[in-house]
């Protein structure tokens, strides 16, 4: 089912960075593809692709006198990128956010921080009368779930409903107003990785996959799990292909947990963000054009009333060696014996506070252990 019309062509930089959002998801799955404007309501006046009034793919777009697309973006920017868990073949099932990264690009556009928020965080989720939910706190991952609830249609959840719930919460958590964002499955990334050529991405810590094997097959369950021969990533430069590098960013049953993963995916962010803007899709157009077919149907999308190919001429210019990774810290909460969810640690949270400020690199470097190393 297309929730919306098809998002225009020639987009590259926050299409991709929105896609490595993906990188954490559990099971494949489709999102079907839309734009929204500021109101989530789906932007009737841009054409499908492939209608009478679309441009034909590769068409550059139009350079009429004046300002080229996004001159008015000047920052500060706040993108939110979710990798959503969506096991269509499973009746009733509803989306799970399963990777939460926020992008922040300050006022100049000339560098951007990007963390993880931790799924299993605990945090307040507001009522949302879309849905009928009435709010509470729980885990960050269930705001895509309740959210994406439709009264009187239990079977046909909505991504773009349950993204919007996210976003207000996240937004509520961090104190961050999010310009743009993008939700995606993991099944166009490993498409993605594939189109670009594969990723060349520095392996931190001996990695045992849980879920294939080295021939890229899914591993057989047995009573007791997984068996069979498991995929190893060493430690060291590696190059993977889509598969690996979906697989590699999944594993959570490591050293260091799901904060491991967390680091891992954004390794991953960054090295084919460089690669990107290393190669200069933006003026490739077929090049880009590959890409975004490469996604297919698996984009939501919402620009509050702007392109995405805006955004990525605005952030065109950004040096790929300042693209900041950062992690944040945090704990377990419990009751008792009972795990209740993650809370970060008072220096990640006041992180996002210095980040707020416009102190984000005065803290990194009194904190620079909050630097992920790639």
């Amino acid at each position: 089912m297309v929730l919306g019309s098809m998002a225009p062509r020639r987009r590259w930089l926050l299409l991709v960075l929105a896609a490595l959002a993906v990188v954490a998801l559990v099971a494949a799955g489709a999102v079907a593809v839309t734009r929204l404007t500021g109101d989530d309501k789906p932007d009737r006046n841009t054409p499908a692709a492939g209608s009478p009034s679309a441009s034909p793919p590769g068409t550059p777009t139009p350079s009429p006198t004046g300002p080229p697309p996004g001159a008015g973006i000047t920052g500060p920017l706040n993108l939110l990128l979710v990798g959503v868990d969506t096991r269509v073949s499973v009746p009733g099932w509803e989306p799970h956010a399963d990777a939460v990264l926020v992008l922040h690009v300050p006022k100049g556009l000339d560098r951007a921080y990007l963390f993880s928020l931790p799924r299993d965080l605990l945090v307040d989720i507001p009522a949302f009368p879309k849905s009928g939910y009435k709010g509470g706190k729980t885990k960050l991952t269930h705001a895509m779930s309740f959210g994406s609830r439709v009264p009187g249609k239990p079977k046909q959840p909505s991504t773009a409903q349950g993204y919007e719930l996210l976003r207000s919460t996240v937004s509520g958590y961090t104190g961050l107003r999010f310009d743009a964002g993008a939700v995606l499955t993991f099944t166009g990334f490993d498409r993605l990785v594939d189109t670009l050529g594969g990723v060349d991405v520095y392996v931190d810590q001996k990695v045992a996959s849980l879920h294939r094997r080295p021939d890229g097959k899914y591993r057989e369950t047995g009573p007791n799990g997984y068996i069979g021969p498991q995929q190893v990533y060493e430690k060291g430069n590696q190059h993977l292909n889509g598969w690996q590098a979906l697989d590699y960013a999944r594993q959570r049953y490591i050293t260091g947990g799901d904060y491991a993963r967390q680091r891992h995916q954004q390794q991953l962010v960054r090295a084919l963000t460089r690669k990107i803007l290393d190669e200069g899709l933006a003026r490739q157009p077929e090049r880009v054009d590959q890409v975004v077919a490469a996604l297919g149907d698996t984009l939501v999308y919402t620009g509050g009333g702007k392109r995405i190919i805006d955004f990525a001429y605005a952030l065109g210019g950004l040096p790929a060696d300042k693209f900041v990774l950062v992690g944040l810290p945090g704990s377990g909460v419990g009751k008792g014996s009972a795990y209740q969810g993650e809370q970060l640690t008072s220096v990640g949270k006041k992180f996002i506070t210095e980040l707020r400020a416009g102190r984000a690199d005065a803290y990194l470097a009194a904190n620079p252990t909050l630097r992920v190393k790639t």
